[in-house]
């Protein structure tokens, strides 16, 4: 699928003022077609296709109404969530054009994912992704209780524990989402894929920049620890259950605990690829230290 479409500046429905509206929005009307065929497959999911696509006018006006039905509860509505999200949106045209290359990356990535609705509708790693772009954005904007309650909200509903200083490139999987944490002063660039279990943390009570680097395209495999201000470089793989305390240079295999570089990362792309196997490796690179 074309994930690259042509951008103009012109009002939208969704958020006040100019923003950047795809000219030729396949992504969107290639959703949009999908939610019709399953409105007539499955009548009973009818408010589902309905209320969250099909009558919706712009794709980021949809996801925000997605996440926002998904955070809300007795406390917060739905409405003021996706309020929030229009400000947002219109604020800064790259969260609309993050959602969207979130979106992608599940589908082009996730072998599960067999239409653009499966993971717009019900995948929480997508969800948990496009929440914290909202909390991130009031957290910048010095709406900081605000941002607290949408880290806090989506760690109830999805299982993940972003703090909403953390910044994210576009591009970004994270499979499955449950158990995933991710410390404030972590940086995740653009196209890296990260599984369940994660977590980018510090290494103790220290303070200032003390979370990992991930640069861009690295592959993160299930249950891997990442600790303390290190730089995973780029297009790097980390093999699952590692525990990395080391800076990893750009295009390197780790495993282990500690991990060590154990060959190269064996393709040139391999967040998109998602091999999380060793190979002749095995797991004998896994030497446990006590």
């Amino acid at each position: 699928m074309d994930g690259t479409m042509s951008l103009i500046a012109e009002p939208g429905s969704f958020g006040r003022g100019p923003h950047l509206v795809p000219v030729n929005d396949t992504l969107w009307n290639q959703l949009r077609q999908e939610a019709e065929i399953a409105l007539v497959q499955e009548r009973a999911l009818a408010p589902l296709f309905v209320n969250f696509i099909l009558n919706r006018a712009s794709f980021e006006e949809a996801v925000a109404h997605r996440i926002a039905a998904r955070l809300a509860n007795e406390s917060m509505s739905a409405y003021l969530i996706a309020d929030m999200f229009r400000q947002a949106v219109a604020s800064d045209p790259q969260i609309g054009l993050s959602f969207r290359a979130d979106l992608l990356a599940v589908f082009d990535r996730d072998p599960a994912s067999t239409r653009l609705l499966e993971p717009f509708l019900y995948f929480k790693g997508f969800h948990a992704v496009e929440a914290h772009r909202l909390a991130h954005w009031l957290w910048i904007n010095r709406r900081t209780d605000f941002a607290l309650y949408i880290q806090s909200r989506s760690s109830d509903v999805f299982q993940t524990d972003i703090n909403p200083a953390a910044r994210f490139g576009k591009g970004i999987f994270l499979d499955h989402g449950t158990g995933v944490v991710i410390g404030a002063t972590s940086v995740i660039e653009d196209d890296v894929s990260i599984l369940q279990n994660v977590t980018l943390g510090g290494t103790g009570k220290e303070s200032g920049d003390r979370h990992p680097k991930v640069r861009r395209g690295v592959m993160i495999g299930a249950g891997a620890k990442i600790l303390g201000n290190i730089e995973i470089g780029t297009c790097s793989r980390i093999a699952a259950g590692s525990v990395v305390l080391q800076p990893v240079p750009p295009r390197t295999t780790m495993a282990g605990v500690p991990a060590r570089a154990v060959g190269t990362a064996g393709t040139d792309q391999p967040a998109q690829s998602m091999d999380q196997i060793l190979s002749q490796l095995a797991y004998d690179s896994f030497t446990y230290i006590i």
